[in-house]
């Protein structure tokens, strides 16, 4: 039966007092989201620092690829291999690995930090990348990339942002990373379409020169959009404060006569007497503890093989992705019923990746309604369709078939092997929309803890990393090797990830939103 407080009508001495935290909340409802304060799963962050996250994660995307559609031709304008030019694309992101671990020693737990060491870094990057073509030596464009490796740190704490316990609800996780995605695919798109405009429009024509022409005016613009982005984020970013929340301003720590409710049980069930007037219920306390601060936090063997097959799909979908990226100008220049220029390379990357766009805005929707895991073996399953029917391709040497050899078309790039583009699009949708769901499913596996998504973030940014560099230089190196090679190795590693996934399907399980 359950305790009961006893209020007397007519003494003021027993009447339940309460807190002043009570009216505080009271005072809050009517200012902030009902769904906010009811239902901490579907809290969210200030909307000007979320927007400023997002913008990053998107710049990052930009400067990451804008360099893909040329960049074969600028180191072998400076000397350098179509595999130097693979590793150009993909080191960035081992130096990104490298910065990751002093940066969170020194983050305390907040964002500002890792937001101007990645504008500073990115600006300093692209000088350096800018300035290489002037002092005509191959490896300082490999420095430049590298100086931007560090700023490309900001991705895990764009990652870490989106699914903070602090101020992300476990409901909201997966819509926050869809947005990233969201931005992964403006990254994709408009990188190498400016990269190739400017190479075309800029070129090395009247006008041009050593600072400024075709290979070096994207990372002079770029530079200058990240020094305004800069700016921004001093003026609106707000950090996340790490304060231990104490008992009075804690959702399920409102005192009753400066008691706790077990305080307050203890005190009704010693009082068998009832005094006249009215009577409330007590329900059972829950836990005054705070969520991040639970006894025991120890992964068992179930969620440890949840933690390694998604980390497994973070690493695979940006090895395919990285190696398409890095793969598709070389391929494109190297095969001769394709000639792709660096123009023609760029729009074919851009125009597939911008085509997945509206896919990705429906994303969100279903996001919230669809489990992690199917989206994961969906993106995945798209994405192995589309290799296995490119290694066909390849096999058969039918790559440019249905291709037009008209001039138009060999300036986009797609009317001149339609089942080329097919297939890139496939992949780019199918393994974006798979990395949707890494770090978001795996937050939800592990313990809802600060300390914990700090860990997870780690793990799945360090796999995107490993995946990054590893695929960029195996797409350079694709028609070295055979291009035969390169697509099955693909293939294998997607088919061994879904069979994986199916082992473990049961523990891939996780709330939606």
């Amino acid at each position: 039966m359950a305790s009961t407080v006893v209020v007397s009508a007519s003494s003021p001495s027993n009447t339940v007092k309460t807190s002043p935290n009570v009216s505080e909340n009271f005072a809050r409802t009517s200012s902030d989201s009902d769904a906010d304060l009811t239902d901490p799963e579907l809290k969210l962050p200030k909307q000007s620092s979320l927007v400023i996250m997002l913008l990053a994660n998107a710049l990052l995307q930009v400067s990451f690829f804008i360099i893909v559609s040329s960049s074969n031709e600028y180191a072998l304008h400076l000397g350098g291999t179509s595999t130097f030019s693979g590793v150009v694309i993909g080191i960035p992101t081992v130096f990104s690995g490298l910065t990751l671990i002093p940066l969170m020693k020194y983050d305390k737990g907040g964002y500002s930090l890792a937001l101007n060491v990645s504008c500073a870094a990115s600006i300093c990057g692209l000088v350096l990348y800018g300035c290489a073509y002037k002092a005509n030596w191959l490896y300082l464009i490999l420095l430049g990339r590298i100086t931007s490796g560090i700023g490309f740190a900001q991705w895990m704490y764009c990652k870490r942002f989106c699914s903070d316990p602090r101020i992300v609800g476990i409901r909201r996780r997966t819509t926050l990373a869809s947005w990233l995605i969201v931005g992964n695919g403006v990254g994709m798109g408009l990188g190498p379409l400016f990269g190739g405009i400017f190479y075309k429009y800029v070129g090395f024509g009247k006008g041009a020169g050593d600072l400024w022409n075709g290979f070096t005016s994207p990372a002079w613009i770029l530079a200058g959009v990240w020094a305004a982005y800069w700016v921004a984020v001093r003026i609106w970013f707000e950090d996340v404060v790490d304060t231990p929340p104490s008992a009075g301003s804690h959702p399920e720590s409102i005192e009753l006569e400066e008691k706790t409710p077990v305080q307050l049980m203890e005190t009704s069930n010693s009082d068998n007497a009832v005094a006249s007037g009215t009577s409330f219920p007590i329900m059972p306390p829950r836990s005054l503890s705070p969520p991040h601060e639970l006894p025991n936090d120890k992964l068992g063997y179930s969620q440890w093989a949840s933690v390694i097959c998604i980390c497994y799909f973070a690493a695979l979908s940006f090895f395919v992705l990285g190696a398409w990226e890095a793969n598709i100008p070389v391929f494109g220049a190297a095969n001769p019923s394709l000639n792709f220029s660096p123009f023609s390379a760029g729009n074919f990357l851009a125009i597939g990746a911008l085509g997945c766009f509206p896919f990705f805005i429906l994303n969100l929707f279903l996001a919230r309604r669809v489990q992690d895991r199917y989206t994961l073996m969906f993106g995945s399953g798209l994405g192995g369709s589309a290799l296995i029917v490119f290694l066909i391709l390849v096999s058969l040497d039918k790559t440019a078939s249905g291709g037009s050899t008209d001039w138009i078309s060999n300036q986009i790039g797609v009317g001149s092997a339609p089942a080329f583009f097919i297939c890139w699009f496939a992949v780019a949708l199918g393994f974006n929309v798979a990395s949707t769901v890494t770090f978001s499913l795996l937050s939800k596996q592990l313990p809802p803890t600060p300390r914990w998504n700090g860990i997870s973030s780690v793990f799945v940014q360090y796999s995107n990393f490993l995946g990054r560099v590893t695929g960029a230089v195996w797409g350079g190196a694709g028609v070295s090797v055979g291009m035969s090679r390169y697509a099955g190795l693909e293939v294998g590693i997607t088919l061994g990830g879904m069979a994986f996934a199916t082992c473990v399907w049961k523990h891939l399980k996780a709330k939606t939103g």
